[in-house]
């Protein structure tokens, strides 16, 4: 009986050892994500005038002013902690990851890496679509009502915003490929039914390019396009998961 008393107490020992083991390396994982995020943003913020120069270089027919003594002020601290967050990301999903994925199997840590690297290349060319093509021909459309007597004054935390929420909209949009995958290899979604209902998926995405842009063909036109290639694109790539995925079924 004692011996067994003592073997529980050395289990339960070895137990409560791997439980801080696990706090003691998720808290050093937090920590190390802080740091270098902090480290990010400071070393952003010494280029934020530069990032501005570069935003405003996208209309230069627009002038910008500020409202407030500390707008711009702010405007360069949100800048610089937006583009901190994406210049440490890389790092801190590693962290994330190297947490996580001792607790997952092979194929869960092979189908996330493949999720995260294609999420992210496709977040990245929807954001760089969007500043370089949609930006500037959204601004345009939108200087084009004027008015006489009402004279423009655009605050640059204003134009801020609508950069910000424009290219995190387009990042995340050009997202849909990747959802597709995984939602087929989770056995969620079938390629048959997104084949099935693609006219409807495509009248989905038009009116939901209509609601998103200014009211104008071209830019309606611009957000609706690559919506239906990357749906295609979906359909291409979740038909290829699938076949991998019923054959993994049959052996």
């Amino acid at each position: 009986m004692r011996r067994k008393m003592k073997r529980k107490t050395k289990k339960n020992g070895e137990d409560k050892l791997t439980l801080v083991e696990h706090l003691t390396e998720l808290r050093n994982r937090i920590i190390y994500m802080a740091v270098a995020l902090v480290a990010a943003i400071l070393l952003c913020y010494s280029f934020s005038e530069t990032l501005v120069k570069d935003m405003i270089g996208i209309v230069p027919d627009v002038s910008f002013v500020f409202i407030s003594p500390a707008e711009l002020l702010l405007s360069y601290i949100k800048i610089a902690v937006i583009m901190g967050l994406v210049l440490s990301s890389p790092f801190l999903i590693t962290q994330i990851w190297l947490y996580v994925s001792p607790g997952l199997e092979k194929k869960e840590r092979i189908t996330i890496v493949m999720s995260l690297i294609f999420g992210g290349v496709f977040f990245i060319i929807g954001a760089v679509f969007s500043y370089i093509v949609v930006l500037p021909l959204m601004i345009n459309f939108f200087m084009g009502f004027q008015m006489e007597g009402i004279e423009e004054m655009i605050s640059f935390s204003s134009y801020l915003s609508l950069v910000v929420n424009t290219v995190l909209s387009f990042g995340i949009i050009f997202e849909l490929p990747s959802i597709m995958v995984i939602l087929t290899r989770l056995g969620i979604m079938r390629v048959k039914f997104m084949k099935t209902n693609r006219k409807y998926i495509i009248l989905l995405i038009f009116i939901l390019a209509a609601v998103l842009t200014p009211p104008d063909i071209i830019s309606q036109t611009l957000l609706a396009l690559p919506m239906i290639l990357l749906f295609e694109l979906g359909i291409l790539l979740s038909m290829i998961v699938e076949r991998k995925r019923m054959k993994e079924v049959l052996e």
